[in-house]
C-alpha cells in the first residue's frame, strides 16, 4: 500500500534507532525525502550508512541536534530547509520514560519530565512551522504513550507529561487547522527497544532467550496478544497519519499497545 509521500518532505526526530528509524525507513520506501536528528553523532551517522546501503537512490538528511535546544533546533531547520526543501510532515519522536514513584521522584525530575515530552515538541513545531504553512499536505506528529490515559504508579512523573502532551497535541490541531497543517498523535504501549534490550542483557534467568523473556514480560503485565510490539509497528501508525492518507484526521490518536488499554 502507498502511503501517497512520493516528492513530500519529512523530518523525523529521534530518528536514528527504533520507531524513528523504522519510521525514516517507511517515508523513503514510499518516495519521500527524509532529514532526520539525533544527539548521538555515532548512531546517527551508522542509521544513514544503513538508509543509503539500501536505498542509495534516497534524498536524506540527517544532522547531530539536541531537540531540548532551541537555537540547535532552529539551526536544524534551517539546514533542512537549505537541503530538502520546504517540510511537509514532522514526526516528533524523543525521550524515554522515567521509573519512579511520588515519594522517590524529586522536585527536579518533575521538571526534568516536562521540559522533555513539552519542548521536544513545542522546539520542532516552532522550527518547522513557517515550513509547513507552505505544504498542501502539512501535518505534525507525535510519538506519546498509552500512560497519557493510562497512568502507571511506578512511572508517575512521566505519565503526567504523556497527559499534558496529549492536551497539547489536540489544542494545536485545532489551532493549526487554519493552516491547513493536521495534527495527531499515536499512543505507545510496550514495544521493543534500546532500553528492552538492555534488561534482556541484565536479566537474572538466562535461560530464556529474547522471545520467550518479552513473551513473559507481556503476560504479566496482561498485554493480550502476548508480546511486545516491534518498531515498524508503531512507525505505520506515525506514517499513516503523518501522510495524505490521512487527510481526514487531525486531533486524533492511534492506540498501538497490543490491547493493553483498559479504557474505552
Amino acid at each position: 500500500m502507498s502511503f501517497q509521500v512520493e516528492g513530500k518532505t519529512a523530518v523525523v526526530t529521534g530518528g536514528s534507532s527504533g520507531i524513528g528509524l523504522a519510521a525514516v525507513e517507511l517515508l523513503i520506501k514510499g518516495g519521500a525525502s527524509v532529514a532526520w536528528c539525533g544527539r548521538d553523532e555515532a548512531r546517527l551517522l551508522h542509521s544513514k550508512d544503513y538508509i543509503l546501503q539500501k536505498y542509495p537512490e534516497a534524498k536524506v538528511y540527517t544532522q547531530s541536534c539536541n531537540v531540548l535546544d532551541k537555537s540547535d533546533v532552529t539551526r536544524f531547520a534551517e539546514a533542512v530547509k537549505s537541503k530538502l526543501g520546504n517540510v511537509d510532515m514532522l514526526i516528533n519522536n524523543a525521550g524515554q520514560g522515567r521509573v519512579s514513584n511520588f515519594e522517590n521522584t524529586q522536585d527536579e525530575d518533575w521538571l526534568k519530565e516536562t521540559e522533555l515530552k513539552y519542548f521536544s515538541v513545542i522546539f520542532p513545531v516552532k522550527a518547522f512551522l513557517e515550513q509547513l504553512k507552505q505544504s498542501d499536505c502539512g501535518s505534525i506528529t507525535n510519538v506519546n504513550s498509552l500512560l497519557a490515559l493510562q497512568p502507571e504508579p511506578h512511572m508517575i512523573a512521566t505519565s503526567a507529561a504523556r497527559a499534558a502532551l496529549l492536551n497539547l497535541t489536540h489544542s494545536l490541531s485545532h489551532e493549526f487547522v487554519q493552516y491547513g497543517i493536521r495534527v495527531n498523535s499515536i499512543l505507545l504501549g510496550m514495544v521493543e527497544s534500546a532500553q528492552w534490550k538492555r534488561r534482556f542483557e541484565q536479566r537474572s534467568d538466562t535461560e530464556l532467550n529474547w522471545e520467550q523473556w518479552t513473551a513473559n514480560i507481556a503476560r504479566n503485565r496482561g498485554i493480550p496478544m502476548q508480546r511486545l510490539g516491534k518498531p515498524e509497528e508503531p512507525a505505520h501508525a506515525l506514517v499513516f497519519l503523518a501522510s495524505p492518507l490521512a487527510s481526514y484526521t487531525t486531533g486524533s490518536t492511534i492506540d498501538v499497545s497490543g490491547g493493553f488499554n483498559k479504557h474505552l
